[in-house]
Protein backbone atom coordinates (compact mmCIF):
# COMPACT_ATOMS: atom_id res chain seq x y z
CA UNK A 1 0.00 0.00 0.00
CA UNK A 2 1.22 3.48 -0.76
CA UNK A 3 2.10 5.73 2.14
CA UNK A 4 0.93 9.34 2.58
CA UNK A 5 3.81 10.48 0.37
CA UNK A 6 2.69 8.14 -2.43
CA UNK A 7 5.73 5.87 -2.00
CA UNK A 8 5.38 2.12 -1.64
CA UNK A 9 6.50 0.60 1.64
CA UNK A 10 9.75 -1.33 1.28
CA UNK A 11 9.66 -3.09 4.67
CA UNK A 12 9.35 -6.38 2.76
CA UNK A 13 9.83 -7.50 -0.80
CA UNK A 14 7.15 -5.94 -3.00
CA UNK A 15 4.45 -8.32 -4.22
CA UNK A 16 3.11 -8.09 -7.77
CA UNK A 17 -0.05 -9.83 -9.01
CA UNK A 18 -0.26 -10.77 -12.68
CA UNK A 19 -3.69 -11.23 -14.25
CA UNK A 20 -4.65 -11.38 -17.93
CA UNK A 21 -7.82 -12.01 -19.88
CA UNK A 22 -7.62 -14.92 -22.34
CA UNK A 23 -6.86 -12.75 -25.38
CA UNK A 24 -4.02 -11.05 -23.44
CA UNK A 25 -2.27 -14.08 -21.91
CA UNK A 26 0.34 -14.26 -24.69
CA UNK A 27 1.04 -10.56 -24.23
CA UNK A 28 1.47 -11.12 -20.48
CA UNK A 29 3.92 -13.97 -21.04
CA UNK A 30 5.84 -11.77 -23.53
CA UNK A 31 5.91 -8.98 -20.94
CA UNK A 32 7.15 -11.36 -18.24
CA UNK A 33 9.87 -12.73 -20.52
CA UNK A 34 11.04 -9.21 -21.40
CA UNK A 35 11.19 -8.26 -17.70
CA UNK A 36 12.12 -11.59 -16.15
CA UNK A 37 15.14 -10.19 -14.28
CA UNK A 38 13.10 -7.36 -12.76
CA UNK A 39 10.15 -9.62 -11.89
CA UNK A 40 12.49 -12.07 -10.13
CA UNK A 41 13.04 -9.39 -7.48
CA UNK A 42 9.37 -9.37 -6.48
CA UNK A 43 7.07 -11.81 -4.76
CA UNK A 44 4.77 -12.88 -7.60
CA UNK A 45 1.16 -14.02 -7.63
CA UNK A 46 -0.89 -14.89 -10.70
CA UNK A 47 -4.30 -16.26 -11.49
CA UNK A 48 -4.31 -19.87 -12.74
CA UNK A 49 -3.87 -19.93 -16.50
CA UNK A 50 -1.96 -16.66 -16.60
CA UNK A 51 0.48 -18.06 -14.06
CA UNK A 52 0.85 -21.30 -16.02
CA UNK A 53 1.62 -19.40 -19.24
CA UNK A 54 4.18 -17.16 -17.52
CA UNK A 55 5.87 -20.11 -15.76
CA UNK A 56 6.01 -22.01 -19.07
CA UNK A 57 7.74 -19.05 -20.71
CA UNK A 58 9.85 -18.07 -17.68
CA UNK A 59 10.57 -21.23 -15.67
CA UNK A 60 13.05 -19.38 -13.46
CA UNK A 61 10.34 -17.18 -11.92
CA UNK A 62 8.79 -18.23 -8.64
CA UNK A 63 5.04 -17.56 -8.90
CA UNK A 64 2.29 -18.44 -6.46
CA UNK A 65 -0.55 -19.62 -8.69
CA UNK A 66 -4.07 -18.93 -7.54
CA UNK A 67 -7.32 -20.22 -9.02
CA UNK A 68 -8.41 -19.27 -12.52
CA UNK A 69 -10.04 -15.82 -12.58
CA UNK A 70 -13.62 -16.99 -13.22
CA UNK A 71 -13.25 -19.73 -10.58
CA UNK A 72 -12.31 -17.31 -7.80
CA UNK A 73 -8.77 -16.25 -8.70
CA UNK A 74 -9.77 -12.62 -9.19
CA UNK A 75 -11.33 -12.68 -5.73
CA UNK A 76 -8.20 -14.29 -4.26
CA UNK A 77 -6.07 -11.49 -5.70
CA UNK A 78 -8.56 -8.97 -4.31
CA UNK A 79 -8.29 -10.55 -0.86
CA UNK A 80 -4.49 -10.34 -1.03
CA UNK A 81 -4.78 -6.65 -1.90
CA UNK A 82 -7.18 -6.05 1.00
CA UNK A 83 -4.81 -7.88 3.38
CA UNK A 84 -1.92 -5.69 2.24
CA UNK A 85 -0.07 -8.66 0.74
CA UNK A 86 -0.15 -7.45 -2.89
CA UNK A 87 1.43 -4.07 -3.62
CA UNK A 88 1.02 -3.85 -7.40
CA UNK A 89 -1.57 -5.22 -9.83
CA UNK A 90 -0.68 -5.77 -13.48
CA UNK A 91 -3.92 -6.78 -15.21
CA UNK A 92 -3.92 -7.01 -19.00
CA UNK A 93 -7.57 -6.38 -19.82
CA UNK A 94 -9.27 -7.33 -23.08
CA UNK A 95 -11.84 -4.57 -23.55
CA UNK A 96 -13.25 -6.09 -26.75
CA UNK A 97 -14.54 -9.43 -25.42
CA UNK A 98 -17.41 -10.13 -23.04
CA UNK A 99 -16.44 -11.60 -19.69
CA UNK A 100 -19.02 -13.62 -17.77
CA UNK A 101 -17.21 -12.81 -14.49
CA UNK A 102 -17.15 -9.06 -15.22
CA UNK A 103 -18.38 -8.24 -11.70
CA UNK A 104 -15.28 -9.97 -10.26
CA UNK A 105 -13.05 -8.00 -12.64
CA UNK A 106 -14.66 -4.72 -11.57
CA UNK A 107 -14.36 -5.68 -7.90
CA UNK A 108 -10.65 -6.43 -8.37
CA UNK A 109 -9.88 -3.11 -10.04
CA UNK A 110 -12.00 -1.31 -7.44
CA UNK A 111 -9.93 -2.85 -4.62
CA UNK A 112 -6.72 -1.69 -6.30
CA UNK A 113 -8.18 1.82 -6.31
CA UNK A 114 -9.54 1.66 -2.75
CA UNK A 115 -6.22 0.40 -1.34
CA UNK A 116 -4.26 2.85 -3.51
CA UNK A 117 -1.90 0.38 -5.14
CA UNK A 118 -0.34 0.89 -8.58
CA UNK A 119 -2.55 -0.63 -11.27
CA UNK A 120 -1.50 -1.27 -14.88
CA UNK A 121 -4.30 -2.31 -17.23
CA UNK A 122 -2.23 -2.51 -20.41
CA UNK A 123 1.32 -3.23 -21.48
CA UNK A 124 2.29 0.40 -22.05
CA UNK A 125 1.50 1.25 -18.43
CA UNK A 126 3.03 -1.98 -17.14
CA UNK A 127 6.30 -1.21 -18.98
CA UNK A 128 6.57 2.15 -17.25
CA UNK A 129 5.51 0.76 -13.89
CA UNK A 130 8.01 -2.11 -13.89
CA UNK A 131 10.75 0.34 -14.85
CA UNK A 132 9.88 2.58 -11.90
CA UNK A 133 9.60 -0.33 -9.47
CA UNK A 134 12.93 -1.78 -10.60
CA UNK A 135 14.65 1.53 -9.87
CA UNK A 136 13.05 1.72 -6.39
CA UNK A 137 13.90 -1.90 -5.49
Amino acid sequence: MAGPDGQLSAARRLAVALVAHDAKKSEMSDFAAAHQDALAGFELYATGTTGARVIERCPGLSITRLKSGPLGGDQQVGALIAEGRVDVLIFFVDPLSPHPHDVDVKALTRLALVYDIPLALNRATAERLIGTLSVQA
